[in-house]
């Protein structure tokens, strides 16, 4: 079991404006959320901590759905949920990058 992340108010606001010029880095497509997915975004999640994700027009799963799955399965935090794209957040456990406000 992975070790939920909660967030508070500032600090999804602090992640929000940093994602803001992110573009998505991992895509949703007709498949939804297969094991390659979930190792990709808890590959980025290492190696970035805020990640941009997209559903594709395609996908025949509910893009609220496929945020919450993949943020339970890599064991982020969901930030932010705006239209096709959302926001997961995991801190590094090797190389912390991002400090966030307390």
């Amino acid at each position: 079991m992975l070790k939920e992340i909660s967030l508070t108010g500032k600090q999804k606001r602090y992640l929000r404006a940093l994602g803001n010029t992110m573009d998505p880095v991992i895509q949703v497509g007709k498949d939804g959320i297969v094991p390659g997915t979930v190792q990709q975004a808890d590959d980025a999640l290492e190696a970035r901590e805020l990640i941009k994700i997209r559903v594709l027009n395609n996908c025949a799963e509910d893009k609220k759905e496929v945020a919450i799955a993949l943020s339970e399965q890599s064991g982020a935090a969901m930030v932010q949920v705006v239209g096709n794209t959302f926001l997961l957040y995991r801190p590094s456990a090797k190389n912390p990058r991002i400090e966030l406000p307390s």
